[in-house]
């Protein structure tokens, strides 16, 4: 098992945490044509947050409870930053949980 995994996990929930506490957590989950969608980051199907929630979380904790191969690498915060670049003071948590989670796949410190 990669050594990153527990705090990996730990990201992950507080990621969902954050959705939650910010009141963006959907109860119902978008259509199975958007949740389809190739496009990254569901870019013009899917708000980030539901991109988050439907498609990052579940996909990244099958990989990490599979023990398969993590990505190389992560580029969710810089997304998030262009999504919510006028929410900054608003979602920072969620930007800090993000930005974890880049540094960590990424092996980085």
């Amino acid at each position: 098992m990669d050594a990153r995994v527990p705090a990996l996990a730990e990201q992950l929930l507080l990621i969902e945490r954050e959705l939650r506490v910010l009141g963006l957590w959907a109860r119902v989950p978008p259509s199975d044509e958007a949740l389809s969608s190739g496009q990254p980051f569901g870019v013009g199907v899917l708000a980030f947050e539901e991109w988050l929630q439907w498609i990052f979380l579940p996909r990244m904790k099958l990989i990490l409870e599979s023990d398969a191969d993590l990505p190389a690498s992560s580029g969710i915060r810089p997304m998030a930053e262009v999504v919510y670049r006028e929410r900054f003071a608003e979602v920072g948590r969620l930007l800090e949980s993000l930005g974890e989670f880049d540094r960590l796949i990424s092996g980085v410190g």
